[in-house]
Order: structure tokens, then C-alpha cells, then sequence
């Protein structure tokens, strides 16, 4: 369930706690997309063919994706659906705001 605290690094100011299996599943994710990003930064350094890069990069947009997928879904199962449960239905606006910037 989504808390109002300060949050450094996000604009809402709200945080999210999460439980360890789902951490686990996240970072188990972006550690994925940062390994490629490393990859793919390596490709551009030893003047690799542009094509293998570009085959790269779209593995990374992939991996990205995926990271995204999950955590879509589990903000929609907690976060979104306690809101709405709470009669606080600006969660689901703020939502499609987010998917609209996603789906560019």
C-alpha cells in the first residue's frame, strides 16, 4: 500500500513498501537491464557493427518492458485497488496519466 512520506527521488512524495519477494523479482529485473545497458555501452566502445547494437538495444527495451509489466501489475493489485477502495478514484486518473506517458 502506497504511504505519504518524503521520497528523494520521486515527485509524488509517497512510498511504496514492498515485500522481499517482490523486491527480489524488481531488482532481479533491472539487474537484467543493467547488465545489457553494460553490453550494449561495451558494443558502442569496441566499434561493434551497427546492427548487432541495434538487435542489442532492442533487447534492452524488452527487459525494460518486462520490468515495467510487473511492476504495472502490482501497482494495480495494491496501490490502485486500495484507492478505489477508499473511494479515492484521482489513483486510477493518475494511472492512465502514467500509461500514456508509457505507451509514447
Amino acid at each position: 500500500m502506497a504511504e505519504k512520506k518524503n521520497c528523494a527521488h520521486c515527485k509524488t512524495g509517497r512510498k511504496k513498501v514492498r515485500s522481499e519477494e517482490e523486491k527480489k523479482k524488481l531488482t532481479g529485473r533491472l539487474n537484467r537491464v543493467i547488465g545489457q545497458l553494460n553490453g550494449l555501452k561495451k558494443m558502442v566502445e569496441e566499434d561493434v557493427y551497427c546492427a548487432d547494437i541495434l538487435i542489442q538495444a532492442s533487447a534492452c527495451t524488452a527487459a525494460v518492458n518486462s520490468f515495467s509489466k510487473v511492476l504495472i501489475s502490482s501497482h494495480l493489485k495494491s496501490c490502485v485497488q486500495n484507492d478505489i477502495k477508499n473511494g479515492n478514484e484521482e489513483s486510477l486518473d493518475e494511472f492512465l496519466k502514467i500509461m500514456s506517458k508509457l505507451l509514447k
